[in-house]
């Protein structure tokens, strides 16, 4: 049976989320827009930089964001000379790290659905005389609807499977940075693998079920994009 401690990992790691994939998406698309129409010479760099968590070991961003955050660290140190505190092993901490481990999940996927649009599309709103901003949301928002639910469920169960870089940043601190693949770490060690099993089949469903509506949208997606060419 699901115990307060697993309803509690369940609550943060639902919310952590939640919060995590929206703050993905509104940095991500202005950033995954610029990557797609630059041209600049360094823009290999920025791309490499943005994918590093892909292989990058958690533990080791999680090592540097805790060194970061943490009351010794730059910015640690520029929260307490405001009279604030150190926001390592806090929930905000856990969405910091999140973010950045989780950002070319949700980039990637903006990214090549805007490069997929083309031009013509944005020269023939721009002789209707559509600004930039207007182009933006009424042309290729709606023809990105199959890379914003990708980088939305990517991101989304990206943040809700981390291990490494939650447990480094936000340690296990019940009801504020205990998370459910820490509770499923916690019952193995204590050898409850019944409550291993539990907490485990309903994250593997879950993914499941995600990357489900995934192929299922963007196969329609892609349907109605060759019925209307």
């Amino acid at each position: 049976m699901i115990n307060e401690y697993d309803i509690s990992a369940l609550i943060v790691t639902i919310r952590l989320a939640i919060v995590s994939t929206a703050i993905l998406v509104i940095i991500g698309t202005p950033l995954a827009w610029w990557l797609s129409q630059t041209k600049i010479k360094f823009k290999v760099i920025i791309e490499a930089l943005i994918a590093l968590p892909l292989v990058l070991p958690p533990t080791v961003l999680g090592f540097y964001l805790l060194i970061t955050l943490g009351s010794n660290g730059p910015i640690g140190k520029f929260l307490e000379s405001l009279g604030g505190n150190s926001i390592a092993f806090t929930f905000s901490g856990l969405v910091i790290g999140s973010v950045i481990y989780s950002l070319p999940f949700v980039v990637q996927p903006l990214q090549n659905s805007f490069s997929s649009i083309g031009r013509r599309p944005l020269e023939a709103a721009s002789t209707l005389g559509a600004s930039k901003l207007d182009r933006f949301f009424t042309v290729v928002v709606p023809l990105s609807r199959s890379g914003f639910l990708t980088a939305s469920i990517l991101g989304f169960a990206h943040t809700v499977g981390e291990f490494g870089v939650v447990l480094m940043i936000g340690g296990n601190i019940p009801g504020e940075t205990g998370v459910l693949s820490i509770a499923i770490y916690d019952h193995v060690e204590a050898m409850e693998y019944s409550q291993a099993h539990i907490l485990s089949g309903g994250l593997l469903l879950l993914s499941f079920l995600l990357l489900i509506c995934v192929y299922v949208f963007n196969r329609r997606f892609s349907i109605l994009r060759s019925a209307e060419k």
